[in-house]
């Protein structure tokens, strides 16, 4: 059994998901990649979002179904597990080999030389440079994304690469963003050996993941989800479970290990 998971599978961690049972946005939408790359002016805003959310989600520990997922990988009883979340939560729950379909919160990276930093290291910088910043937040996304009042990012300052100075951007991908060649290709070779496809706690809005649902359909594979509300991929599912996704993954694991 091959799992893709998705917001709703940490909002038992406290990480508020992205779209109600509808499939439609709680909130404003993010920040989009093209608007992030070409204009200073949104990436400040983007950043000073992030140091307002980044807490909620550095602090937030996995739930009971990270746990589950994570001894039934120990008892081999899943092929793999590949995660639309960006929160780290899996491998904190001591889940191995999880491929992360849309990048990770925690490691930030240069777009000129690639180099890697700790988003904790980051927020210290932020800090520094914006000593006693504050700003009302009216909530936060599941990218730690924070909702702030428009004028709260205008005199934020934001930091360059410690490397060559170039423009830092969270090691996630973006909404309008690609999701790299060697990652799809991570996720077609767990799909070429798995059985079946099961979905914890995502509605399959985003494109990515709804193309995997797609593809196990197209190949014969049974598809399943545990999802509460409906999913891009109804029609396709064999059956759905409409609960919390920790409730039934605790449960899952309990009745496999038996």
């Amino acid at each position: 059994m091959l799992v893709l998971t998705g917001a709703g599978c940490s909002t038992g961690s406290g990480i508020p998901a992205y779209r109600d049972g509808n499939g439609q946005w709680r909130r404003r939408q993010p920040i989009f990649y093209q608007d992030f790359v070409r204009d200073l002016a949104t990436r400040k805003r983007y950043w000073a979002r992030s140091y307002f959310g980044w807490p909620l989600i550095n602090k937030a520990g996995p739930n009971a179904g990270h746990q589950a997922l994570a001894r039934l990988q120990q008892g081999d009883r899943l092929h793999g597990l590949v995660t639309q979340n960006v929160d780290g939560l899996h491998q904190a729950a001591g889940h191995q080999d999880v491929v992360e379909l849309h990048g990770g919160l925690a490691r930030v990276r240069c777009m000129s030389c690639g180099h890697i930093s700790d988003r904790n290291t980051l927020q210290l910088q932020l800090e520094q440079l914006n000593p006693g910043c504050t700003a009302e937040v009216h909530g936060i996304n599941p990218d730690g994304d924070a909702e702030l009042n428009d004028q709260a990012g205008q005199r934020f300052q934001i930091a360059d690469c410690a490397h060559c100075g170039g423009v830092l951007k969270p090691d996630v991908v973006f909404f309008g963003e690609s999701v790299p060649l060697s990652t799809s290709q991570a996720v077609g070779d767990q799909l070429d050996t798995c059985d079946a496809l099961l979905i914890a706690g995502s509605s399959l809005v985003v494109w990515s993941g709804f193309r995997l649902a797609r593809e196990a359909t197209r190949r014969g594979l049974s598809v399943v989800a545990i999802n509460q509300g409906r999913t891009r991929a109804d029609d396709l599912l064999a059956f759905k479970v409409e609960q919390e996704c920790g409730q039934v993954l605790a449960g899952l694991a309990d009745q496999l290990a038996g």
